[in-house]
């Protein structure tokens, strides 16, 4: 048991966690697992983009870098060419500063790509993205295609406004959900179609505003109809009207108070903890996992094993500590952002397909680099023994008294991006007072006064009745800024949204991008777990004329007003 120096709270580091750590020969955390967590949030940047200016060519770009954040920015293309060497950035190591110091002036001086996204056709808005298509908005996803206003999707197609699903296509308003298609305004659900408003259904067709249902069709309010029944109902409740929409919407949560709900949701899994995860064993403080062994403190990611306090990493990788957007077949990769395919990289961002690096800055296909600069294997070993020792004799002393040595992540106060343009933003919301306070930066940005040409009560019911010249129009969203969710006010639609909404004939949104993602993040639960008591009463359950007397830790904070079931009690009831 050990106190945190951020927030002076108890945390434990089990046997299995020291072994890890000698594995990787890191020092064991002096953070709690929820202070790292914040802090790597506060280094990820994946909605806020900038008008900024290419260091190189002089044109206007897209950026996740403000244009006063005092970093030097190349136009993604430019930036992955071979027209320029990030090796002349490099420094010679000086021991009279401390580590962080030194990192900060390569980063700085370092030209970084505008966005990072790789291997992506026409994702000019794409952020923390992979291996994607026709992509607009997106951000933290991986594999795919046709994909808009989309969050932590993962081999999904013609996909928008969702948050964190697998293998889906032609979903709209869908969270932590896998395999679906044609499913809407739906969450926790697994291989449903053709359905709308469901909450933890799985096998499910042609189903709406339906909760905790297995391998129904034809269901409405947990009903069962019969096909000619559910036509003439689908017909009385006008979901194609916004109208319609928002009725159903209110009907469908006041049912999901009333239903059991999962402690969480794992499928084809064994000793795991966490929320979301899929296909993984020996895994805690998971969420939002696919095939995964061995993980701890992991939140979106895939295919990985022995992976400890990251964020969007894995894809066939192993050995990765304290990382964000991090993997993609490599392993020894720690205290690291944006670093892929890649080997035995510690304290480096941004570099790839490389070997042997530590503290280093947009490197690719390069070894044996300490700052930027070369050297021969048996001098890089050499020296970065010395500078370990030197991070733990000259720590870095950030704000509030916290203490950097060796085997701690990037210090918050130096990340290139403001507190709040970041996903700690999301997670653990700040005031700009609060954040300050705590030692993180933050970044206002202009005022804007945009000239709203359509009010949001003035667009029609249905989309059918959308003209075409929509896409000139600026609307008004329906917050008019008054939320806590950063809104701009207004919006526009683009042409690839509006065939969406016309080909799955869904009214035009009322609330601009940004509050949409706003309010599916709180559909769902924070990524932390709480220990509880199953809450099931029933008498003709496993437990007999006594209530459930089992425990187990859930992302349902003791205070939420959801009676919560174990998984044997949640199954009998399903069943």
């Amino acid at each position: 048991v050990q106190a945190c120096q951020n927030c002076k709270t108890q945390f434990t580091i089990e046997p299995e966690d020291f072994d890890f750590y000698k594995k990787i020969d890191v020092p064991p955390p002096t953070f709690c697992p929820i202070c790292r967590m914040q802090r790597r949030f506060s280094w990820r940047n994946e909605r806020t983009l900038h008008r900024n200016t290419c260091a190189k060519t002089g044109k206007t770009i897209i950026s996740g870098f403000a244009p006063d954040s005092g970093y030097l920015v190349y136009n993604r293309d430019f930036w992955w060419s071979d027209d320029w060497d990030p090796l002349e950035y490099g420094a010679e190591y000086d021991f009279s500063k401390p580590f962080f110091v030194q990192f900060q002036d390569l980063m700085k001086r370092t030209p970084q790509p505008a966005v990072f996204n790789a291997r992506t056709t026409n994702c000019e808005y794409g952020n923390h993205v992979g291996e994607l298509k026709n992509g607009y908005l997106v951000a933290a996803s991986w594999g795919g295609e046709n994909l808009a206003y989309v969050s932590r999707s993962n081999f999904c197609k013609d996909c928008q406004d969702t948050f964190g699903i697998f293998n889906c296509e032609l979903c709209y308003e869908l969270i932590s959900s896998v395999k679906c298609y044609r499913t809407h305004f739906s969450q926790n659900c697994e291989a449903c179609t053709d359905s709308m408003f469901l909450f933890d259904c799985k096998g499910c067709s042609n189903c709406i505003g339906c909760i905790n249902l297995r391998n129904k069709s034809y269901y409405i309010f947990n009903t069962a109809y019969s096909k000619e029944e559910y036509a003439e109902k689908i017909k009385e409740l006008q979901l194609h009207t916004a109208h319609g929409l928002e009725k159903m919407q209110r009907r469908f949560e006041e049912l999901k108070e009333k239903q059991p709900h999962r402690y969480a949701i794992f499928t084809n899994c064994q000793n795991v903890t966490g929320d979301s995860v899929y296909g993984a064993s020996n895994c805690k403080w998971c969420f939002d996992i696919e095939g995964a062994k061995d993980c701890k403190y992991l939140i979106n990611g895939a295919k990985m094993e022995g992976v400890y306090d990251g964020y969007g990493v894995g894809i066939v990788s192993g050995l990765i500590y304290e990382a964000i957007d991090t993997g993609d077949q490599g392993e020894r990769m720690c205290f690291d952002g944006i670093v892929w395919s890649s080997t035995n990289v510690y304290y480096s961002y941004n570099c790839m397909n490389s070997e042997n690096l530590f503290g280093c800055v947009g490197l690719r296909k390069k070894q044996n680099c300490i700052l930027n600069k070369q050297y021969s294997k048996e001098e890089f070993e050499k020296l970065r023994e010395k500078i370990i020792m030197h991070m733990q004799e000259v720590p870095y002393g950030g704000a509030k008294g916290r203490i950097y040595k060796y085997g701690e992540f990037f210090p918050a106060e130096i990340s290139p991006f403001g507190y709040n343009e970041t996903v700690a933003q999301e997670y653990f919301p700040l005031t700009e007072k609060e954040a300050n306070e705590k030692g993180f930066s933050w970044r206002n940005s202009e005022a804007r006064k945009y000239a709203i040409t359509i009010k949001p009560e003035e667009l029609a019911e249905t989309i059918t009745d959308i003209p075409d010249s929509i896409i000139d129009e600026v609307i008004g969203c329906a917050h008019k800024g008054t939320c806590n969710d950063g809104c701009p006010t207004a919006f526009r639609i683009v042409p690839q949204e509006l065939r969406f909404y016309r080909q799955l004939h869904i009214p035009l949104p009322r609330l601009c991008p940004n509050c949409r993602h706003y309010a599916r993040l709180a559909k769902r639960n924070p990524p932390r777990l709480w220990n509880r008591k199953c809450q099931c009463v029933l008498k003709n359950h496993r437990h007999g004329e006594d209530n459930c007397h089992e425990e187990f830790e859930t992302t349902y904070s003791p205070e939420r007003k959801e009676v919560v079931y174990c998984e044997a009690c949640y199954q009998n009831e399903v069943a």
